[in-house]
């Protein structure tokens, strides 16, 4: 038996005035997502504890298998081991986000153009690091580059008491002011990101981004805070499955690396709606064909498109997805023998708030040899219809592969 994880990031969305009152789900063009939704398990699945936030990295350690109530310790220590940071156990980990803020007001009164830096590359987002190394990098202090806007600081020998840092993306065109921790242990981070703002906003690889027409990457936004990860290794909690891993994005190359996974790293994957779908796909027919006996696809197009508010490029997002990696996948496996793929979200990313809920996920989990009694087209409704409900969304695995 072979088995397919398709983690299509924040595709599942909410009827709104914004999407004319139709989810990307309901208006996508995805035969084969559907095809697949007619003789298989659909339903929902709780993804998100009540006691933990929203996020990718809760959300993705559930479909993986792995209660994060028990083992999740934060977003940025699990990027920071894709990044090759070595961690001590008395060390933090902040997410530094290189983002886009307004110009002219205080620094409180800024809004938050952009969360990603006006779509920085990793290269120049580098440059740009090497300026706040340069003026912030100490013994104690440590900048790390990683992918695009995603990047890491390290606190050697910090204190996870810092109280609550906002994700940039939960404040998109917002005033950042009272979204700044107030905590009196934070007011030394706050002090970094104000200063970042006065070195990046007249750096002259941000004057070229402007002239060019971009947005200028100006200030480095610390959030998700967290200490060194520990969970026991995927085979170990799959029953001796070899998993692998496809993704764009550090967290889950991170989880994977913790979880000591293959990570198969892709060329031209940027974790948008431009990345290489089809070199995904062949990603994971070749880690199958190698002796993986599971592979994790993680898609963040629908996700940012998500955020970005951007209705029809979602819905766009979604059809790619279902063409260009589902679609080459499904006759490849059919070759291999017996499979189940599980395909569903790992958390919605409403457009009408441009950021992640914690509403329970829709779901399709289809096993080749069996006919189930599914549904005409996989949606938010129809899951939701089925009655069928995983309220223990890290036993979503379990249910796959049988445990």
């Amino acid at each position: 038996m072979k088995y397919v994880i398709l983690l299509c990031d924040g595709m599942a969305d909410t009827r709104s005035e914004v999407n004319s009152y139709k989810t990307p789900m309901e208006v996508a063009f995805k035969p084969n997502i559907d095809r697949l939704a007619r003789t298989a398990i659909v339903g929902t699945a709780k993804t998100v504890p009540d006691t933990l936030s929203p996020g990718s990295d809760v959300a993705n350690l559930a479909v993986l298998g792995y209660d994060a109530t028990k083992c999740y310790t934060g977003r940025s220590p699990l990027e920071a081991v894709n990044i090759g940071v070595k961690m001590a156990d008395d060390d933090m980990t902040l997410r530094c986000n290189l983002v886009t803020l307004s110009d002219d007001e205080p620094f409180e009164a800024k809004r938050m153009v952009d969360y990603c830096g006006g779509d920085i590359s990793t290269a120049e987002a580098d440059i740009l690091l090497d300026a706040i190394r340069e003026n912030f990098q100490s013994e104690d202090r440590e900048f790390f580059t990683g992918t695009a806007y995603r990047h890491c600081l390290v606190l050697r020998g910090g204190k996870n008491e810092y109280g609550k840092f906002t994700p940039p993306h939960d404040i998109s065109g917002q005033v950042i002011g009272e979204y700044l921790n107030d905590n009196q242990n934070a007011k030394e981070l706050i002090d970094l990101m104000k200063k970042s703002y006065e070195i990046l906003k007249d750096h002259p690889l941000n004057i070229e981004r402007i002239a060019n027409g971009e947005k200028p990457a100006n200030c480095c936004w610390f959030w998700g805070q967290g200490t060194r990860p520990s969970l026991i290794p995927f085979a170990e909690r799959s029953k001796g499955l070899k998993g692998a891993m496809i993704s764009a994005v550090d967290l889950l190359c991170g989880i994977a690396g913790c979880a000591e996974m293959r990570i198969c790293k892709v060329e031209g994957a940027t974790g948008y709606i431009d990345t290489n779908f089809e070199g995904k796909a062949d990603a994971a027919i070749n880690a199958l064909n190698e002796g993986c006996d599971l592979v994790y696809i993680h898609v963040e197009a629908p996700d940012e498109c998500g955020h970005r508010g951007e209705v029809e490029n979602k819905k766009r997002a979604i059809e790619l997805i279902d063409q260009r990696i589902l679609g080459k996948i499904l006759p490849e496996l059919e070759k291999m023998g017996d499979y189940k793929i599980l395909i569903c979200p790992d958390h919605p990313t409403p457009l009408n708030i441009r950021t992640h809920s914690r509403t329970p996920v829709p779901f399709v989990l289809y096993d080749s040899t069996k006919q189930n009694s599914g549904v005409e087209c996989f949606t938010e409704e129809t899951a939701e219809n089925t009655g069928v409900f995983i309220e223990k969304g890290y036993t979503l695995l379990d249910m796959m592969i049988g445990k």
